[in-house]
């Protein structure tokens, strides 16, 4: 039997497939490539040679920078933004941060609030690390949110919501009792741990496999802990053996990732650096086999100032207070010692349970424990870029580079605080903050 369609429904029908038709796009058509941008100020930080260029200008085309110098071509549709007496610099990079966590008990978060709750919590951190002029960043772990990272950074890359370049890892990984298990709660209640099991090297290759499977970028693994000073000294077990190690290592590089320790002490650190992670976290104290490994095979490590000057003023419970300070004062003595050594640095705060957006603190500590402001500038854009794997796109204002640009007052090459007032923000030529 024929059906025929009544004739308002055809037209109606008709209608709509035009309507249709009309908003797709036919082929060879294009969206109108986005007007140029001139960037213009006092000063321009040419990072690789540590030097001011005076005056300064970037010419921005889409998402990528064209020319940057003290003068570049002005197109004539271009907008130009003179932002004055600023020094124009590549966004900066965060490589250890914690996006799920927040000022508070670091603990009981995980254990009170929702991943969603966590989640939303950690798009505000995002948004409040790129206002403050980290436009990519390394998340250390989500501490009990699983993969939630991931759909993070994907909303992030999708212009949905402000935040920095993300590589992501999801949770970390610990073994059964380790750093990172729910220790001191009543075994009946199961309470969850802040990372992912995983007690031999078949069961970090099944996690690690799991993990990239939901999203993760590179494998954070927790290899000591927990931390007490015995004697005046540190003491830290160790969590993993060096081929246990070195088996994630081979693994990582298969699935295209790499592989980030927590290690605060030796022979942890040690079996990380001969196992061929990418970064040591934290690296309270080194001893000189790893310090050499560390610097041949080019390990960065990310020292993490911040958070242990926080924890000294801010300890958990008093009981802390002494063996915080303890751990703050044994960082600040070590530290020379890795620089001395020609241990690789780059520059990551942990920042979480302290507030986002106040992280830059991190730069003006490794000054003021040794390095120069030329030097840590260089530690966090140059050594940050090939730690988060984006070396040759981001970390300096060169053509072909994405357009992550911040503005900060006066010479950070001069005063390195000037990195805590940043006044414009710029990532993939979109304006963030003016």
């Amino acid at each position: 039997m024929r059906i025929v369609m009544p004739a308002l429904r055809r037209i109606v029908v008709l209608a709509a497939l035009f309507v249709l038709c009309a908003l797709m796009p036919s082929s060879g058509q294009s969206s109108p490539p986005p007007r140029p941008i001139v960037l213009r100020a006092a000063r321009l930080l040419d990072i690789e040679n540590a030097k001011i260029i005076a005056p300064g200008e970037i010419l921005v085309e889409g998402e990528k920078i064209v020319e940057a110098g003290s003068a570049v071509t002005h197109p004539a549709a271009a907008q130009i933004i003179d932002l004055g007496d600023v020094t124009l610099m590549p966004g900066l990079i965060d490589a250890h941060v914690h996006l799920f966590l927040h000022p508070g008990a670091e603990d009981l978060q995980t254990v009170q609030e929702s991943v969603p709750q966590r989640t939303i919590m950690a798009t505000l951190a995002a948004r409040a690390d790129l206002m403050a002029g980290f436009t990519a960043e390394r998340d250390m772990g989500t501490e009990g949110a699983g993969s939630a990272d991931t759909a993070v950074r994907d909303a992030i890359d999708s212009g949905k919501i402000p935040g920095p370049r993300l590589r992501i890892s999801g949770n970390a990984i610990n073994i059964l009792g380790g750093h990172e298990d729910a220790i001191g709660y009543n075994p009946a209640q199961r309470v969850l741990p802040n990372a992912d099991y995983a007690n031999t090297a078949d069961e970090l290759v099944a996690v690690m496999r799991r993990q990239y499977k939901e999203g993760a970028d590179f494998t954070k693994i927790y290899e000591t802990g927990a931390d007490a000073i015995r004697d005046g000294r540190l003491s830290t077990p160790y969590q993993y053996t060096e081929a246990q190690l070195a088996v994630a290592v081979q693994e990582a590089a298969r699935l295209g990732g790499r592989v980030a320790v927590h290690a605060t002490g030796e022979p942890g650190a040690l079996f990380a650096a001969q196992a061929g992670v990418v970064s040591i976290d934290h690296a309270n104290h080194l001893d000189d086999e790893t310090m050499r490994l560390m610097r041949e095979r080019r390990i960065f490590a990310v020292p993490t100032l911040t958070i242990f000057e926080y924890f000294a003023a801010h300890p958990e419970t008093p009981g802390t207070a002494e063996q915080n300070r303890q751990f703050f004062d044994g960082k600040s003595k070590e530290f020379p010692k890795q620089l001395a050594a020609g241990v690789p640095m780059a520059v990551g705060s942990d920042v979480g349970p302290f507030a986002h957006g106040t992280q830059a603190r991190e730069l003006e500590l490794m000054v003021k424990f040794g390095m120069t402001p030329a030097a840590v500038l260089q530690a966090d854009l140059l050594n940050g870029a090939k730690l988060l794997g984006w070396d040759g796109q981001i970390g300096a204002l060169k053509p072909g580079y994405f357009a992550d640009v911040i503005a900060v007052p006066g010479n950070p090459l001069q005063d390195i605080t000037a990195v805590e007032k940043v006044s414009f923000v710029m990532k993939a030529g979109v304006v963030y903050k003016k």
